[in-house]
């Protein structure tokens, strides 16, 4: 999406705010807020200023455990 010309924020919120909407999830899904179901991808550096860094994951947290990355 952003080689198209979306910026980095745009991008990240379609995959995950704006596809929960899509999907009539959003009171649960899509956002990192109190109550909602979250899973959480670490990357280093911030992909908002290099979105090339989500393809560098350090781990993913899913349903409260840490699972490793496979590299």
């Amino acid at each position: 999406m952003t080689s198209l010309g979306m910026s980095p924020a745009a991008a990240l919120r379609a995959a995950t705010e704006r596809g929960a909407e899509l999907l009539g999830r959003s009171s649960d899904l899509g956002t990192l807020e109190k109550g909602k179901l979250a899973d959480i991808v670490a990357v280093p550096g911030d992909p908002l200023s290099e979105i090339r860094a989500t393809e560098k994951v350090f781990f993913v947290m899913k349903a409260g455990r840490f699972i490793k990355n496979a590299r």
